[in-house]
């Protein structure tokens, strides 16, 4: 009975399908109207960055719309044109060239790339990350640490520190000092412009700046592992007194962020941590944190140095003994001065000296011995 019921409701489908074709194509016809409601974050920007980011973009799509539009409107009325059943349309077997249209397809992509290069080129220097923002206003300096699963913020000029919340005060510049605690991620605000990496014993840096007062959303844009998905955080752009307010509220905190809390609290993995406000941290808290691969690899260097070092004195005092009982087997009375040098620690050729010493001893009493 199910397997009939089924089969019965799947036919009444296809044939109200064919029923309503029309309706349906109208259907597929509107479905990308639906994306208007969409939030598109690129391109609704809320700073300087963001702003000239949209409008390079916008651009650049433009420019490259002149040569796509034509060609997909020629493509269309080609095929309506010289359809088959069009017996009016002129057919020419024989025609091969036309020096309109090789002007025409060579020329107008030539202008297009000529013009994109030089927006490419002016763009690229303006919008790069690390070149400071242009601004009357004092910036204020935002160390960011990417971890597993979350986004440590220090605010090294306040003295606290944030997890998975960032507040700027609007029109101020921003410089973030960026780096990771473990796996390479992307720090993204989209609204507020471009992105960077963030990458272990790195420090790479973004300026950036909100001209609206706001809350944006921040993501890792580069995937990271089981908790990427909720890698997220809040920014949240207030005016100058609001942000002093937030960071009275930060200090209220009963939590410290020092080395120890950092180990056994941050370091850890975990996903969706909750915001979490510390009122004082580490003056050098960041740059610890930059330095932690270099420091870890120099002190695995060190140890297999001083393992290296050991082995070799080891096999050095071996030889220094070797060199000495040798001697000592062919001389008794030069024997007992090169053990005692071995003993006092001296150097290794002075104990070979006083065995070839030996030898020579041993050699010139056996050659008197025979004369």
């Amino acid at each position: 009975m199910l397997c009939r019921s089924l089969a019965n409701s799947t036919l009444s489908c296809d044939m109200k399908k064919h029923r309503n074709p029309r309706l349906l194509r109208l259907l597929a016809l509107c479905a990308p109207l639906l994306l208007a409601g969409c939030d598109m974050a690129l391109l609704n920007p809320k700073g300087q960055v963001g702003e000239e980011t949209k409008s390079l973009i916008l651009t650049a799509t433009w420019l490259m719309l002149i040569v796509v539009i034509p060609v997909i409107v020629m493509t269309l009325w080609f095929a309506w044109k010289y359809r088959a059943t069009n017996k009016s349309a002129r057919y020419e077997p024989n025609w091969s060239h036309s020096t309109a249209i090789e002007v025409v397809v060579w020329l107008v992509p030539i202008i297009i790339i000529a013009i994109l290069a030089r927006i490419t080129w002016v763009s690229t220097h303006e919008l790069d990350p690390y070149k400071p923002l242009q601004s009357d206003v004092k910036p204020i300096t935002v160390e960011v640490v990417s971890m597993n699963y979350k986004w440590l913020f220090i605010y090294p000029e306040q003295g606290i520190a944030t997890i998975n919340e960032l507040a700027v005060p609007v029109d101020t510049p921003v410089n973030f000092k960026i780096t990771s605690e473990s796996i390479m991620n992307s720090f993204f605000i989209p609204e507020l412009g471009s992105q960077i990496y963030s990458m272990a014993g790195m420090e790479t840096k973004l300026h950036l700046i909100a001209n609206h007062v706001g809350s944006y959303d921040g993501i890792s844009a580069n995937y990271s592992g089981g908790g990427f998905s909720g890698m997220r955080f809040k920014t949240l752009a207030m005016t100058d007194n609001d942000f002093q307010q937030w960071v009275a509220k930060v200090r209220e905190s009963k939590k410290v962020l020092d080395k120890a809390t950092y180990a056994s609290s941050l370091v850890p993995m975990s996903e969706n941590t909750p915001v979490t406000y510390y009122s004082s941290v580490d003056a050098n808290m960041f740059q610890s944190i930059v330095h932690a691969p270099m420091a870890s690899g120099m002190a695995q260097q060190h140890e297999g140095h001083a393992g290296h070092d050991a082995h070799d004195g080891m096999d050095m005092k071996g030889m220094d003994m070797k060199m000495e009982m040798k001697g000592a087997g062919t001389d008794a009375v030069a024997a007992p001065a090169a053990a005692a040098n071995v003993q006092n620690g001296q150097p290794m050729t002075m104990a070979m000296d006083a065995g070839a010493h030996a030898m020579h001893a041993a050699g010139t009493a056996a050659h008197a011995h025979k004369e």
